[in-house]
């Protein structure tokens, strides 16, 4: 039964936790700086842009260009945002989605993923995103040192400056940091 097998691959994925990466590498591909009056954002997404989107986030995992991706490039992909993934953990994720049993996973078989992606609590996938920005566990607030170190990992060296602009942007309260709602309102 094909549902059994969603939980696993769900464990590693995550649309917000895509979403976010895919926001801040587009960002750091981005000429210009983020500053509190350009939204880090992405605008409301309509369907040809949610596609356009998918597929650039499929190209950032095929990190060969071949149109398919592979255990090794999944697991390239969770180190890139600081995650262990194991090669029996990447090799089964890829057997739960694999339509055609080339042991790699296609176009098509990303987007089923994405689909059942979808249906996940969204509210925890962004508390898990929350966390990985609070620079001390469980204080509840993401910093403009924390959002530094945090794009630093994903590849996307930031100045401290331009971390705390890009806080502006959502400190409703004005305290200088981002709590769960701020963060939540940024996600929406």
């Amino acid at each position: 039964m094909a549902t059994a097998k969603v939980p696993k691959a769900s464990k590693w994925f995550s649309n917000k936790t895509l979403g976010l990466s895919l926001h801040l590498r587009r960002s750091k591909s981005s000429s210009t700086p983020i500053s509190p009056e350009s939204s880090p954002s992405p605008p409301r997404e309509t369907p040809k842009r949610s596609q356009e989107e998918m597929k650039e986030v499929f190209r950032y995992f095929d990190c060969d260009d071949d149109g398919k991706i592979s255990a090794l490039e999944l697991r390239a992909y969770f180190g890139s945002i600081g995650e262990y993934m194991s090669h029996e953990d990447a090799q089964s994720v890829i057997n739960e989605l694999d339509s055609d049993g080339d042991n790699m996973l296609d176009y098509q078989d990303f987007l089923k993923l994405m689909k059942v992606e979808n249906h996940d609590d969204d509210d925890d996938d962004l508390k898990k995103a929350f966390e990985m920005f609070e620079l001390e566990k469980g204080s509840g607030c993401i910093t403009p040192k924390g959002l530094q170190m945090m794009l630093n990992r994903l590849g996307d060296a930031k100045s401290y400056d331009e971390c705390v602009a890009m806080i502006q942007v959502y400190d409703i309260d004005g305290n200088g940091v981002l709590d769960f709602h701020e963060f939540h309102q940024m996600m929406a």
